[in-house]
């Protein structure tokens, strides 16, 4: 199977989002080779969307996000763990989908020992900080071509997910733009992350009961 072609990612974050839900991802890991369906992504557009970090325009940390599009943007978070993004749009225009849950399609035995402190198999990747570690990406790996066949990690078609099983809601503790429903899951999945309001908002609507 080829990779994913990059073209089709020339196009706006929501488009990109629903496009990549059941996609696979290939890691090739020191331990072994991991492949992932992805269920679970959240789209960030910089021109007009304030909780993308390519929002205040360009900076070393974000240009990867600014094109060409099928490439990963992977930054650390918090001071402790690593995020995936894959970035869309035409080259130029700030835009990426966040990974934030897949389910292990092989090797299974690498993917729990990836993650030996997961609660079940549905937990392997539930979640970006999770799916991230089991994919084995790092800071070396901000910048790779998904599209490129020789990359160690790869983006490749899946199985299209009927319009029937996607649901869209709420971006996951976002501070900003809290209402946008950028957010696509594939229904009845395992792995997908529940939902969790930024810490502030919450706080927000208790002042007012």
């Amino acid at each position: 199977m080829g990779t994913f072609a990059r073209e089709h990612l020339a196009v706006d974050v929501l488009a990109a989002a629903r496009l990549l839900l059941g996609c696979l991802v290939v890691a090739d890991r020191p331990d072994g080779q991991v492949v992932v369906r992805l269920v679970e992504l959240e789209a960030y557009r910089g021109s007009d969307d304030p909780a993308a970090h390519s929002y205040r325009g360009r900076t070393d940390r974000n240009a990867v996000m600014f094109g060409p599009p099928g490439y990963l943007y992977v930054y650390f978070v918090y001071g402790l763990h690593f995020c995936a993004n894959i970035s869309c749009l035409p080259h130029g225009k700030p835009g990426a989908v966040l990974l934030r849950g897949a389910e292990v399609i092989s090797d299974l035995d690498i993917a729990r020992l990836a993650r030996p402190t997961a609660r079940s198999d549905a937990d392997l990747a539930r979640g970006p900080a999770r799916l991230a570690t089991l994919l084995g990406l790092q800071r070396e790996h901000n910048g790779l071509d998904l599209t490129d066949p020789t990359s160690p990690v790869r983006l490749l078609p899946g199985d299209p997910v009927p319009a029937q099983r996607v649901r869209t809601g709420p971006r996951v503790g976002v501070a900003a733009a809290q209402d946008r429903a950028w957010r696509f899951w594939v229904d009845g999945s395992p792995a997908v992350s529940a939902y969790r309001r930024h810490p502030n908002q919450a706080r927000r609507q208790s002042d007012r009961k």
